[in-house]
């Protein structure tokens, strides 16, 4: 059997191990989609060993309504977003809270119902979404805040082969939703939100030097503190 360990070691080591510095630094990301906003949210998530929070769970629950209604829905609309239990999940993450995050099923446009997801952020949290920084509940919440910004023909690209390889769809509906639904929401709701940003990327540019701006940004404004 192992000594037991004084209180003087005891001390010393628990003085070792690294502590989150709560409250986290909170930064918002947004852009079209297809725009590279989450590989860019993922990224600085995985260098800052942070934790990215995407906004898609918090869509509305669609369950009340029939199926064939459900998928004729825009959710290219702010308004499919549930914003009071977004900022208030938001605003507890900030605070170096814990929350339930709900799951939501993008097959059935509900969310899973008994099913949350446990969330605890760590010294950086990186809230990721088309909307991140369109609601303005959420804009007083970040240290930072950085848009994306990439021309359409480049998001549609993008999109494109997402949908065609990860979601099964056909060209032509993935043509149709961007004509009517995506690239008009785009305009009216996310690409204004652009001027809510502290900093703005060329989304075309290489992944590393789009995280090399977000850092450069985040040390003019002594936002490492809590890097490893």
């Amino acid at each position: 059997m192992s000594p037991p360990v004084s209180a003087r070691v005891a001390s010393e080591i628990a003085a070792q191990i690294p502590r989150l510095p709560f409250p986290p630094t909170v930064l918002g990301v947004a852009g079209c989609s297809g725009s590279g906003k989450t590989t860019l949210a993922n990224e600085m998530a995985r260098m800052l060993r942070g934790l990215r929070f995407h906004l898609d769970d918090y869509y509305l629950d669609l369950g009340h309504m029939p199926l064939e209604e459900r998928v004729q829905q825009n959710f290219d609309d702010p308004s499919m977003i549930e914003i009071p239990l977004l900022a208030e999940h938001i605003a507890a993450l900030a605070r170096g809270e814990t929350i339930d995050r709900p799951c939501y099923d993008f097959g059935t446009y509900t969310r899973m119902p008994g099913r949350t997801e446990r969330v605890t952020s760590g010294p950086f949290l990186i809230i990721e979404g088309i909307f991140a920084l369109h609601f303005k509940e959420l804009l007083p919440l970040y240290q930072l805040s950085i848009y994306v910004d990439t021309p359409d023909a480049l998001c549609f690209e993008r999109r494109l082969k997402r949908d065609l390889d990860e979601r099964g769809r056909s060209e032509e509906s993935v043509r149709y939703q961007w004509e009517k639904r995506v690239r008009p929401s785009s305009n009216e709701f996310v690409r204004p939100s652009a001027a809510n940003a502290d900093l703005v990327i060329e989304g075309s540019d290489a992944l590393d030097w789009k995280v090399e701006r977000v850092m450069s940004e985040m040390r003019k404004r002594n936002l490492l503190t809590g890097a490893a």
